[in-house]
C-alpha cells in the first residue's frame, strides 16, 4: 500500500465512522429522554401519518367520555328534582283522597286548599330553579315533540304511532308519505328527505299483532315506533297508508344535544328532550286541579294519576338516557385504551431496545475514536524515510 501524506483514507474513513456512531449515540439519547420512538418525521415518516391519526382519535374520544360524563351527571340533576316533583304529587292524591271522603266538610277542606296550593308553588319552584351550568332544565330543554301539534302522534288511534324519539333531528315540521302495497315509508321536512323499505318490519301489510316496530330515519334523526293490534301502551295499530299526510312538528329547544363521538354525524350525539314540568305545563296540567269541594277532589284523583304517570315516563326517559351514557362512556374507554396501545407501539420507545442499542454505540464511539487516533499516527511513519 502507498505511504501518502496528503490524503489520510484510513484516518478519513475512521473519521466518517466516528461521526456515524456519534449520531447514534444522539439519537439513542433523544429517545431515551423524551421516551418517543419517533420524535419527528425523518425517525419514521409513515409511523408518523399513522400515530398523528390516531393522537386525534386519542384526543377525541378522550374527549366524549368528559362530554357523556357531563350529560349523565345533568341528567342525575334533572331526575334528582323530579324524584322530589314525584315525592309532591304522590301528597298531593293523598290529600285528594282525603278530601273526597264525606268526613270533611268545605270548611276542613280549606286547610287542604291551601296545602295543595303551596305544594303546586313548590313544583313550579323546583322546576325553575333546576339548572345545570346556568341552564334551565325542567322548564323545556332541547328539541322535543309537539304531542298537540303532531297529528301522527294526536291522532295515534288510526295512525299507530305508539312514540317518536329524536336523536338531532332539526325543528320543523315532517310529513309522511305513505302508499298502500308498496312497502315504503317517507318522511321529510321540505329540505330532507328520507324513505325507508318497511317490508321486512311488517306482516301482510301491517305490524304484526301485539308487536311494535321502529321506523328508523337515520338520517333525519328520528325513530317512530309503530305499534299493531293489542300492542301494550298504544291506542292503534298500523297498517300500510296509515301514515300518509300525516305530520311530527318538532319544536325548538335549549340545549339537548350531547356530543359523545368523534365526527359531526347524527349517530354522534344523543339528544335528550325534558318538556315544560311545572304544574301548569302539558305535561302535569294541575292548574285546574281543585280540592275544595268533595266532587273536585273526586276529580282531581284522576288528574293527579295521569300526572303522575307522566312524569314517571319522562324519567324513565332520562333513565334510559343515562343507561346510554354509561354504555357509550364504557366503549368509548375500551376503544381508548386499545387505540392507545396502538399509537404506542408506533410512537412510543421501547427502553431496553434503546438502552442496548445506547451500549452499543458508545462502545463504537470509543473504539472509532481510538482507531482515529492511530489512523492519524501511521502517518507520522512517513518522517523516518527522510
Amino acid at each position: 500500500m502507498a505511504l501518502r501524506v496528503n490524503s489520510n483514507i484510513k484516518a478519513i474513513n475512521a473519521q466518517r465512522v466516528v461521526k456515524r456512531n456519534l449520531g447514534s449515540v444522539g439519537r439513542e439519547l433523544e429517545r431515551l429522554s423524551s421516551g418517543l420512538r419517533v420524535n419527528r418525521a425523518a425517525d419514521d415518516a409513515s409511523g408518523l401519518v399513522i400515530s398523528e391519526g390516531m393522537r386525534g382519535q386519542i384526543s377525541g374520544l378522550s374527549q366524549n367520555v368528559q362530554n357523556a360524563e357531563h350529560a349523565a351527571n345533568l341528567i342525575q340533576v334533572a331526575e334528582g328534582s323530579l324524584q322530589e316533583v314525584s315525592n309532591i304529587l304522590i301528597r298531593m292524591r293523598e290529600l285528594a283522597v282525603q278530601s273526597s271522603s264525606s268526613t270533611l266538610n268545605n270548611n276542613n277542606r280549606e286547610a287542604m286548599v291551601a296545602e295543595f296550593a303551596s305544594l303546586r308553588t313548590e313544583i313550579d319552584r323546583i322546576a325553575e330553579s333546576t339548572t345545570y351550568n346556568n341552564q334551565s332544565l325542567l322548564v323545556g330543554f332541547g328539541n322535543r315533540v309537539s304531542e298537540s301539534l303532531s297529528t301522527a302522534v294526536t291522532a295515534s288511534n288510526t295512525s299507530g304511532v305508539k312514540g317518536v324519539l329524536l336523536s338531532s333531528a332539526d325543528a320543523g315540521t315532517y310529513t309522511f308519505e305513505d302508499t298502500a302495497g308498496d312497502s315504503q315509508l317517507t318522511l321529510g321536512n321540505g329540505t330532507v328527505t328520507q324513505t325507508i323499505n318497511v317490508a321486512m318490519k311488517l306482516d301482510s301489510g301491517s305490524v304484526a299483532t301485539g308487536a311494535t316496530v321502529v321506523a328508523n330515519f337515520d338520517r333525519l334523526g328520528i325513530q317512530v315506533s309503530l305499534a299493531g293490534s293489542g300492542a301494550s301502551n298504544a291506542t292503534g295499530s298500523y297498517a300500510e297508508g296509515d301514515l300518509n299526510g300525516q305530520s311530527i312538528v318538532i319544536e325548538q329547544g335549549t340545549g339537548g344535544v350531547f356530543q359523545v363521538g368523534p365526527t359531526d354525524r347524527a349517530v354522534n350525539r344523543i339528544e335528550v328532550g325534558i318538556r315544560d314540568l311545572r304544574s301548569t305545563g302539558d305535561i302535569l296540567n294541575l292548574d285546574e286541579v281543585s280540592m275544595e269541594t268533595q266532587g273536585s277532589a273526586r276529580q282531581a284523583l284522576s288528574q293527579i294519576d295521569s300526572a303522575i304517570a307522566r312524569l314517571s315516563n319522562e324519567r324513565g326517559q332520562l333513565g334510559a338516557a343515562q343507561n346510554r351514557l354509561s354504555y357509550t362512556i364504557a366503549y368509548s374507554e375500551n376503544e381508548l385504551e386499545n387505540i392507545q396501545a396502538s399509537e404506542a407501539t408506533i410512537r412510543d420507545a421501547d427502553v431496553a431496545n434503546e438502552v442496548t442499542a445506547l451500549s452499543r454505540a458508545q462502545i463504537l464511539v470509543q473504539s472509532s475514536t481510538a482507531m482515529l487516533a492511530q489512523a492519524n499516527v501511521s502517518a507520522v511513519s512517513a518522517l523516518s524515510l527522510l
